[in-house]
């Protein structure tokens, strides 16, 4: 089995020094990422991978392969979202993409071009339904559009043997999401958590442990809030009434979607945000919110009474992936990047500096020598006990797509 492991230590971080080069572009990031995946839900939907849709370009799930060109060119081209990388102080390397050339020779060609799911399918598509390359060997997209693009059999399916680490290091509740059963197509680059959050003064002694807490306290008019994204607000609500996000139905959505329109008809839900909840919830405005776990741990860094609680009911969990498109020069160099990141101790260094939740069983004992804190928090390093309560919500065929959406932004009055 090939090692990757860096010949050097990595650098120790404190908190402040990882929230230094990145501060509010990371929660933009993020805002962006959450925002763009509802919209463009909302105009075309993911569909299963057995549901119909938009046509497979005459080819089928599973991908074109091409002639790979690793062998002879020793380079890779990556496309991911700004500021989802780690960056030394001057802000302009990427130690461990350096650590990567250093240790096969292999050039990683790496663009921060990837600002919105819907933006960035629109930019991709026209050559992967051409069967042409995109001139990039390896991309980052949010789950749906993972789904779609598999689906579509627009990305090639990877080989096992040259992914040992990964297949080894995967966190086992990331292993089989309904729309890439066992993997076979896609790796999480990070996860995505939504929990509970709550400013400690703003609540005054009240306790939120729960959405029932938050929608039914009436103590808590007019301070709570929800995200404007679908599938976090239905499915921590879905959970809270013992209903599974995995395994929805029509009734149990519209369930849902009444429980939250009648706190809204009461004004006990203020408002429905996108990333912009994190000024009210610092400021108090907002006492109590569902909130996205990376945006809390840059919260508290700076505001000590901001916290947040993972509901007992469960917490929902998505996922950004590395897939490689069809006709993708360097599939091979690509697939040893992937792995590269699933040794813990990379994995590490990554989550220390994004802070979002690393999906390699072995970080959190790397990362305790890089930043203890960060290894201790849960919203990065789930435990297997958190780990056991999260959920995703299932992919949905275009025409339930269609009809949710409708009905939440009917809900939300966007």
């Amino acid at each position: 089995m090939e090692q990757y492991e860096s010949d050097r230590p990595a650098p120790a971080r404190t908190a402040a020094a990882r929230r230094g080069p990145r501060g509010g572009a990371l929660l933009s990031r993020r805002s962006l990422l959450r925002a763009s995946a509802g919209g463009a839900l909302a105009a075309g939907g993911i569909g299963t991978l057995s549901a119909c849709g938009i046509p497979p370009a005459g080819r089928t799930a599973g991908g074109v392969t091409t002639e790979d060109h690793s062998a002879k060119e020793k380079v890779v081209n990556f496309s991911n979202w700004p500021v989802y990388i780690d960056v030394d102080d001057s802000g302009k390397r990427h130690p461990t993409l350096e650590d990567f050339t250093r240790q096969t020779g292999i050039k990683v060609k790496y663009t921060e071009d990837v600002n919105d799911n819907t933006e960035f399918f629109g930019k991709i598509k026209p050559q992967l339904a051409a069967g042409q390359d995109t001139g990039r060997d390896l991309i980052v997209v949010t789950d749906w559009l993972a789904a779609r693009l598999i689906r579509l059999g627009w990305v090639q399916k990877l080989d096992p043997a040259n992914l040992p680490h990964a297949f080894a290091n995967l966190a086992g509740h990331l292993r089989s999401p309904d729309w890439d059963p066992g993997r076979a197509y896609s790796y999480p680059w990070q996860g995505v958590s939504t929990v509970i959050a709550y400013n400690k003064k703003a609540l005054d002694g009240i306790e939120v442990t729960s959405v029932s807490d938050l929608l039914d306290n009436p103590r808590l008019k007019g301070r709570v809030s929800f995200l404007s994204e679908m599938r976090d607000s239905v499915g921590l609500t879905l959970l809270d009434m013992g209903k599974d996000p995995a395994k929805v139905t029509d009734d149990d959505y519209d369930a849902a979607i009444a429980r939250l329109q009648k706190a809204v008809d009461k004004g006990q839900i203020r408002r429905f945000t996108g990333n912009d909840y994190t000024s009210d919830l610092t400021k108090g405005d907002i006492a109590a919110c569902v909130a996205w776990g990376g945006d809390i741990v840059q919260l508290q860094q700076d505001s000590p009474d901001v916290d947040y609680v993972i509901p007992e009911a469960g917490w929902m969990l998505s996922t950004d992936n590395l897939l490689i498109p069809n006709k993708a020069r360097h599939k091979a160099n690509a697939e040893r990047l992937i792995d590269f990141y699933y040794q813990p101790r990379q994995a590490a260094r990554l989550a220390a500096y994004v802070a979002f939740i690393s999906p390699v069983d072995g970080a959190r004992e790397e990362l305790a020598g890089i930043d203890k804190e960060a290894a201790e928090n849960p919203l990065i390093v789930p435990t297997k006990d958190v780990a056991a309560r999260a959920h995703s919500f299932r992919a949905l065929s275009d025409k339930e797509e269609a009809a949710y959406e409708a009905k939440f932004a009917k809900l939300t009055g966007a």
